[in-house]
């Protein structure tokens, strides 16, 4: 059996309209034989719940950068142990408190002199126009967690401030538009935790994943079968992830061919 875990933003979904209907038959080829489709985003559930909705997805997800992973409460025949019950799902906690976040990421740009902007001090407006997206959609992805995008206002000093995110006992990584700090999770955690979940199961499990970016390459290094999506940083990513195949095409072009030629029909 195949699971595939997923990056959305420059991977399933294009980078400017955030659509994924490029890859649309390979979508189509994975629900009709039930083969699960784990999205693991830096988005927010929030965010997120919707997208499931059109893409018609009931399997887990991982959000903001692994901070958390739901489940909901009939994917397996047995209960998720170690996670707490909220809504609908079975929520597994690897991240820190959002406040905890934003506090930390205050402290780090005061001590070490580099000004910064977080989601926390923009407005809905201020991250549609940073991010292309819509108000509404800025507003889902205010409604953090568990992990807290932010802009360097001075390049010239960032290594200063991420040291002093380091120096404060937080990691940061990098996304396709904004870096982010968050806790010691990450989205490798999650991914082998879901993993685990769905090999407890079923007999056999082969993991695929995919992404673009380098908040990516720690979990593509934990699946079976990485596949990086062609971008700006494919290169960098490579080198992080050497058994990662490149596909020849960027977002969800790359994306439909990927799956496809991996898992045929």
């Amino acid at each position: 059996m195949f699971v595939v875990f997923t990056d959305l933003d420059g991977t399933l979904l294009d980078t400017v309209t955030y659509s994924w209907e490029p890859a649309r038959p390979a979508l189509d080829s994975l629900s009709r034989r039930g083969i699960p489709l784990v999205l693991c985003t830096s988005k927010t559930r929030a965010e997120i719940e919707p997208l499931r909705t059109g893409l018609k997805n009931r399997h887990p997800f991982i959000a903001e950068n692994g901070g958390a992973a739901f489940v909901p409460l009939d994917c397996f025949p047995s209960p998720v142990t170690n996670a707490a019950r909220r809504d609908s799902y079975y929520v597994i906690e690897f991240g820190s408190r959002y406040d905890e976040l934003a506090d930390s990421l205050d402290a780090a740009s005061r001590v070490s002199r580099v000004p910064v902007l977080g989601f926390h001090e923009m407005t809905a407006e201020e991250v549609a126009r940073r991010s292309g997206l819509t108000i509404e959609q800025a507003r889902l992805a205010k409604q953090r967690e568990y992990d807290e995008p932010f802009v360097v206002l001075d390049h010239a000093h960032e290594q200063n401030l991420l040291r002093e995110i380091e120096r404060l006992g937080k990691r940061w990584t990098r996304g396709g538009r904004f870096l982010h700090i968050m806790g010691q999770n990450n989205k490798a955690a999650a991914v082998r935790c879901l993993a685990e979940l769905y090999r407890k199961s079923y007999r056999s499990v082969l993991t695929v994943g995919l992404g673009d970016a380098p908040n990516d390459a720690e979990f593509l290094s934990v699946v079976d079968t990485p596949i990086i999506i062609r971008s700006r940083f494919a290169a960098a990513l490579k080198t992080l992830v050497p058994t990662g195949r490149v596909s020849e095409a960027a977002g969800p072009a790359g994306w439909n061919r990927a799956i496809l030629e991996v898992i045929p029909e």
